[in-house]
Parts: structure tokens; sequence; C-alpha cells
């Protein structure tokens, strides 16, 4: 019986991984869970899993589902980020899932590594703002990472058995999101309702929208240089919009080895879950029959300017990932709430950007000072912008 912390139980991946525990009683128990507003969700959990420890985000928010449980069914409740900690290093804690979106989940993860826990990192901020930082931690605590993002954990599965020294390529796909084939010029039109409609997976709003303006691939690539130790030359993307192939890596020999599947998130969350074992997951079996053919191309770093600046963070190294992913958070908020158009996204971030110059970064802390930095920076970006439309 694996117990498991789940931070993030109410968004996708929490909710998939809630579905895996679900199927699989004798396997996996929950002795944590932490979730942002969405408290009515987090009530019904709580009463079907019965986890020790629930976090939220404020006071308030404990008020209100202390009032939604029912009696007999009172675990202990904490606020903000010392209740994500706590989460995070629940002493009865095995594994910890990692869940929260954005540059949120980088202090309660690393609470994790630093407890021994071992983590399934669904949080790619994390590795994305302070990657060097997280490996060395999770090298000097000797606990285990296993990746649950299906690019990853595609890759994963595909270097098992094999040396690390014998990679070429790796190659991340990309389904294209829902603008693969909308003319560039048509893009300053897109609305809100178009780019949360992904043509393939079932996200949370602010991982949907990265999709659309490829930044989520950007992140990936960045995620991926850290958790493969692979250089940023040896890490390309291929746009397949069928989402069938999830990732390939190339070896020295000129063979590719691919991880195919259906696209659910329940299948690489199980395999992190359960690894090196695997357990059923209810997902639909992949028919390649189906199938009248599966394409792959590059993508176009200018229609996608995201991706491109992302490739431009990795390259300027340092803390320039950091400055990027906050810009980006804070630029997908504001479209999000309509304040900016779709194409502003990548304008903000790039502005951003050139304002920094990159530097090294020796603590969590100061990954954290850059973050604040760069949103500061950001708004400052987007009054501009606002002033002209």
């Amino acid at each position: 019986m694996k117990k498991l912390s789940i931070l993030g139980s109410t968004g996708s991946i929490g909710v998939s991984t809630l579905e895996i525990v679900a199927a699989h009683p004798d396997r996996f128990e929950v002795v944590a869970i932490t979730a942002g507003n969405n408290i009515e969700l987090l009530a019904r959990q709580i009463a079907a899993f019965r986890p020790r420890l629930v976090a939220v985000l404020n006071s308030e928010l404990a008020g209100r589902l202390k009032m939604l449980l029912p009696g007999g069914c009172q675990p202990e409740i904490m606020c903000g980020v010392e209740g994500l900690i706590a989460a995070a290093t629940h002493a009865d804690a095995e594994m910890v899932v990692a869940a929260i979106v954005g540059a949120a989940g980088l202090v309660p993860t690393m609470a994790a590594i630093h407890a021994g826990k071992d983590l399934a990192l669904a949080n790619k901020e994390t590795l994305v703002t302070a990657g060097h930082l997280v490996m060395e931690a999770v090298a000097a605590k000797g606990i285990k990472l296993y990746p649950v993002d299906s690019e990853h954990s595609a890759v994963f599965q595909s270097i098992e058995g094999h040396r690390g020294e014998d990679i070429e390529k790796i190659i991340l796909t990309a389904s294209g999101g829902p603008f693969l084939n909308t003319p560039a010029a048509k893009l300053a039109e897109v609305t809100v309702a178009d780019a949360l409609n992904h043509p393939n997976w079932s996200m949370g709003k602010k991982i949907t929208i990265d999709s659309a303006s490829m930044m989520n691939k950007g992140l990936e690539v960045i995620e991926a240089r850290w958790l493969f130790d692979v250089p940023p030359e040896k890490i390309d993307v291929n746009i397949h919009p069928q989402s069938i192939i999830h990732s390939m890596v190339e070896y020295v020999d000129g063979c590719v080895i691919a991880q195919l599947g259906t696209p659910d998130m329940k299948a690489p969350i199980a395999y992190a879950l359960s690894y090196p074992e695997r357990v059923s997951t209810g997902v639909k079996p992949l028919d390649l029959t189906a199938f009248s053919g599966l394409t792959f191309f590059r993508p176009d770093l200018e229609k996608f300017r995201c991706l491109k600046l992302a490739y431009q963070a990795m390259a300027a190294g340092e803390s320039m990932p950091a400055v990027m992913n906050a810009a980006n958070e804070i630029a997908v908020e504001s479209f999000l709430d309509g304040r900016i158009r779709f194409l502003d996204i990548s304008a903000v971030i790039e502005r951003t950007m050139s304002l920094h110059q990159p530097h090294s970064l020796g603590t969590i802390e100061e990954v954290l000072g850059v973050d604040r930095w760069a949103r500061e920076k950001t708004r400052e970006q987007l009054q501009a912008v606002n002033r002209k439309s």
C-alpha cells in the first residue's frame, strides 16, 4: 500500500490521480491533499478518500470547507504555503504527486524533496524555474522522481534499459493545439473560447492556453533538459496532430524508440505511481487501424513565438527561464480575463525578457525573487498594452 500526498487534487491531474487511486484501493492510500478554490469538489474528495490532512488557500476557504464536511469526516485543515508544505512533507506520505499549476508549486515540491519523499512530478514550472537546484536536491536526498507529463513519461519509458550516452536526440511531440491550421494573420482575432477548445486533451485553463500558444511545449523542452540531463541542442519538437506518439528518443545508431497510446493522462499518472509495475487505468486501448496515417512536421516558430521564446530562454539559461515563466503566467491570466489579445501574450513575454540580464540562481529564495521581479515588470508591460488598446 503506497501512501500518497496530492498537491492540487481538484485540478485535472489531481482528479485523474484520484480516479487511479479509486480503481486500486488495495495499492494506494491518500493521506494528504491540497486544493485552490474548488471547495465543493474538495469536500467530495475528502468524503471519498478520507485524507488526514487538507490544505486550502486561506482561512475563509477553510471555514467554508468545514461547513461542507459531514460529521465524523473532519481532517486537519491548514491554509496557505504552510499548509502546502505540511501536506508535501506529511510523515505518512511515501510519494508526493506535485500537480499544482505554475510557479506556486515550487516551494512545496522542494519541501517534499528535502523531506525525502519520492515525487510524481506534473508541475513542469518547478524544473523550468529552478531545474539545477531541484535535480541537485533530488540527487542529494536519493529520492525517485517520476515524470507525469505525457511527453516526459514517454521519453522515460523510451530510455528504459538504454544508456544515456547513447541518446542522440529527444523528440517531444505536440498536437499543435486549436490553432494548428489557423493562418498566422488570423491569430489576432481569436477569442478565449477559441483558445480553450483543444482538439485532443482535456486540461485546466492555463495549460490549455499554453498549448494554444505552444508555450506549454516550450516549458516541456526546458523540463526535458533537466529531467534527462541532455543539452538543449539534443531536444527537438515535432508537430504530431493525432497525439498518438507521445514522444520519441533517437539513438546514435539511428534507431528511434517511441511510446504510443490513447491521449489520456491517467496512463502516465498510473505509471508514475506504480513504477516499475503497470496497473489497469481504464484508458481505451489504442487501435492503430482506426487511423489513416500519423503525420509529423516541424513547428512554425514565427507563428508560435512562445515556443521560440522558450528556446531563447533555455539558451540564455540561468535566471531567464524563471523570468519567461513568470511573464507567461501573468500574460495568460490577463488573456483569460479578456484584458489582452492572444498575440499580446508572446509580445508581453518578449518585452519582459528583454528587460532582464540573466544571472545565476543559488537558492530557492533567489528564484522566488526573480519570479516576483518578472511578475512586476510584466504587469507594467500589460498596462502599456492596455493603454494602446
